[in-house]
C-alpha cells in the first residue's frame, strides 16, 4: 500500500533546535516498513500550529490526498495531534480524505475501523485540542508576565526598533527588550513630519508619502512603503514609547477588550504631543469624519459651518420653492426648533460675511507680522529638535561610508571575494547611504523653512493678492483657499466666530510665485481674544 507520511512542529525554533521531526519520521519509516507500506510522499510542516488549518505543507497534503486517482491510500502521522488539535475540524478533514478512500492513520494511536474505534479516535481529537487549549491558556499568561517587566515577545519588532538581549542574573538566561534603531528612526519621524505638516507647503496623505519615500528609495527593511504601511505605522502608539502586547487573539486577528491589553513602555521615537497631533488629524481626515461630499460641494461653508449653541453642523436649507437658501443647525433640522435656539441664516449673507471678515480683519499685513512673529519663535524651538536629528544623521552617514570603504578595500587586497551575497551587502549600504543622504537632506530644509525668510515686501503682496482672489466669487477660488486656511467657522445667531491655520497662511505667502498654495500645518486660534472677526448678521 502506498503511503504519505505528515510530520509538525509547532514553532520555527523547535524545528531549528529540536529533533522532535527526524524522530517522527524515522518512527515513521520504519513503522511502514514493518507493515510492507511503500512512502511515495513525505510532508513537512516547521513550525505550524495544528489548532487551524492555515498550514502549507497540510493544504497540499490535502489536495493531492483528494486527488482522483489520489497517489496514495493512507495518510501516516506520529500521532493524532501532528494532524489536527481541533476536534470538528480534525473530524471534517477526515471525512475528507476517506471520501477520496485515504484513511488516517497514527502508528502511536491506532485504532479499529469500527463504532469503538471512532469513540476512541473522538476522545484522542477531543484530549488533544484540550491540551492544546491548557497550553496555550499557561503559555500565554507567562507571556503577559514578561511584558509587564518590560521585555518583547514578539519575533519582529516595529519598525523604528531593534531588540537587545538582556542578561538576567541568577542564571535565568537571556531575554528581549526594544531600543530604537537609530538606522530606521529617522525614516519614522520624517513620516510623522510630513503628514502633520506636509511637504514644501503641500498636504502629504499616507499614499503620498509612500511614493514619495518610494520615488526616493527609502524601503521599509528592504520593501517598499505601501499606503496600508503608512497608517499602521501612523496609529501604532508604540513610537510614542506604549508599546502594547496582547491587543489582537493570534488565531482570528480579532481585537481583544482593552483590560486584556499589556502596555509595555519603551523609549519613544515620537513625542506624545506630535503623536496625538496626527491622531487627531488622521481622525478628521476620515471619510466617517469628513464626507468627500463635504470638499466637493460647491456651497461655500458646507463642512466649516457650526452652531455655536449646541456643537451640530449647519447645513443648508430652501424655502419658497427653493428660490432662498439658508444655513440651519442640524439639530433643529432633526429634532425641531425647540431642540437649539440658533435661527437659520440666509446663506448669502453668511457667505458674504464671513468672505468679507476672513479679506478685512485676518488677510491685512499687520496680522500676518503678528503671525510671522511667532511662526519664527516656534520655528526657533523646533530647530533645537533638528540639530538633533541632523548630528545622528551625519553620524550614521560616517558609519555607513566607513563600512563601505573597509568593504571594497578588502575585496581589493583579496581578503574576501566577490560573491553574490557580498554584493547584496554592498547594494544594501549604498541604499541606505542615499537614504540617509535624503534624511539629512529633509532636515536642513526644515531649518530653512522660506517662513523664516519672509519680508513685510513679500506680505503686503500676498496680502493684497490674495484678498482680491476671496473676494472675486466668479473665479471659484473663494471656497477652495477658504477651505485651505479656515479650520471652522461658528455662528450662535449673533456673532460669527472664525478659526484658522495660520502656519498655511505664512507658507502660502512664502511660496506665492509658485501659483498654488497648500497647508504645510494646522495652528489653531488666530483670533486669541474671540473678537476681532465678529460681526452681526444682519
Amino acid at each position: 500500500m502506498a503511503v504519505a507520511l505528515y510530520a509538525r512542529v509547532s514553532t520555527t525554533r523547535q524545528a531549528d533546535k529540536d529533533l522532535s521531526i527526524p524522530d517522527q519520521l524515522r518512527q515513521m519509516r520504519d513503522w511502514a516498513k514493518r507493515n510492507g507500506y511503500a512512502v511515495v510522499k513525505e510532508y513537512v510542516e516547521p513550525g505550524a500550529s495544528a489548532t487551524d488549518d492555515r498550514r502549507p505543507e497540510f493544504q497540499r497534503m490535502i489536495s493531492d490526498a483528494t486527488l482522483k486517482p489520489s497517489p496514495y491510500e493512507a495518510v501516516i502521522v506520529h500521532s493524532l495531534s501532528r494532524f489536527f488539535r481541533d476536534h470538528i475540524a480534525s473530524a471534517l478533514y477526515e471525512r475528507q480524505l476517506k471520501k477520496s478512500s485515504v484513511k488516517l492513520i497514527s502508528i502511536t494511536q491506532q485504532t479499529s475501523d469500527d463504532p469503538s474505534g471512532e469513540m476512541a479516535r473522538s476522545i484522542f481529537s477531543l484530549f488533544d485540542e484540550y491540551q492544546s487549549k491548557e497550553t496555550g491558556k499557561h503559555t500565554l499568561r507567562a507571556l503577559k508576565e514578561n511584558a509587564r517587566q518590560g521585555f518583547f515577545n514578539g519575533s519582529k519588532p516595529p519598525f523604528g526598533y531593534k531588540t537587545e538581549e538582556v542578561d538576567l542574573p541568577a542564571a535565568k538566561g537571556k531575554k528581549k527588550r526594544l531600543v530604537i534603531d537609530e538606522a530606521e528612526a529617522p525614516t519614522v519621524r520624517r513620516i510623522f513630519e510630513m503628514y502633520l505638516n506636509g511637504l514644501n507647503g503641500a498636504e502629504m496623505g499616507c499614499l503620498q508619502i509612500a511614493v514619495h519615500l518610494g520615488e526616493r528609495g527609502v524601503l521599509r527593511r528592504g520593501a517598499k512603503w505601501t499606503r496600508n504601511r503608512v497608517q499602521q505605522l501612523l496609529a501604532d502608539t508604540a513610537y510614542m514609547g506604549d508599546y502594547v502586547f496582547n491587543k489582537q487573539d493570534g488565531q482570528g486577528h480579532q481585537a481583544k477588550p482593552k483590560d486584556e491589553w499589556v502596555t509595555v513602555p519603551i523609549d519613544p521615537v515620537i513625542d506624545r504631543q506630535v503623536f496625538a497631533a496626527v491622531a487627531a488629524k488622521r481622525h478628521d481626515r476620515s471619510p466617517a469624519v469628513t464626507p468627500a461630499r463635504v470638499v466637493n460641494t460647491p456651497t461655500l461653508l458646507t463642512g466649516l459651518l457650526r452652531c455655536d449653541s449646541c456643537g451640530a453642523g449647519m447645513t443648508t436649507a430652501t424655502g419658497k420653492g427653493g428660490r432662498y437658501q439658508y444655513y440651519k443647525c442640524n439639530t433643529r433640522i432633526g429634532r425641531g426648533a425647540g431642540a437649539c435656539c440658533t435661527p437659520a441664516v440666509s446663506m448669502p449673507k453668511m457667505d458674504n460675511l464671513v468672505l468679507a471678515a476672513f479679506a478685512d480683519k485676518v488677510l491685512t499685513p499687520e496680522r500676518l507680522r503678528d503671525m510671522l512673529r511667532e511662526m519664527k519663535q516656534q520655528l526657533k524651538q523646533a530647530n533645537s529638535g533638528q540639530d538633533e536629528t541632523l548630528r545622528t544623521l551625519k553620524k550614521e552617514l560616517v558609519e555607513l561610508e566607513t563600512g563601505t570603504n573597509r568593504l571594497y578595500e578588502a575585496v581589493e587586497k583579496g581578503l574576501l571575494p566577490m560573491d553574490d551575497m557580498l554584493k547584496v551587502r554592498a547594494q544594501k549600504l549604498k541604499a541606505r547611504r542615499e537614504a540617509v543622504l535624503i534624511e539629512v537632506a529633509g532636515a536642513k530644509r526644515m531649518k530653512e523653512l522660506p517662513v523664516a525668510m519672509l519680508s513685510a515686501r513679500q506680505l503686503d503682496a500676498f496680502s493684497t493678492a490674495l484678498r482680491a482672489r476671496v473676494l472675486d466669487r466668479s473665479a471659484g477660488f473663494s471656497k477652495r483657499y477658504l477651505r485651505e486656511f479656515v479650520s471652522e467657522v461658528r455662528f450662535d445667531g449673533k456673532r460669527v466666530v472664525m478659526r484658522g491655520k495660520k502656519a498655511a497662511l505664512l507658507a502660502a505667502a512664502a511660496q506665492k510665485e509658485m501659483g498654488t498654495i497648500g497647508v504645510p500645518s494646522s495652528v489653531p486660534n488666530w483670533l486669541l481674544d474671540l473678537g476681532s472677526n465678529q460681526g452681526p448678521t444682519d
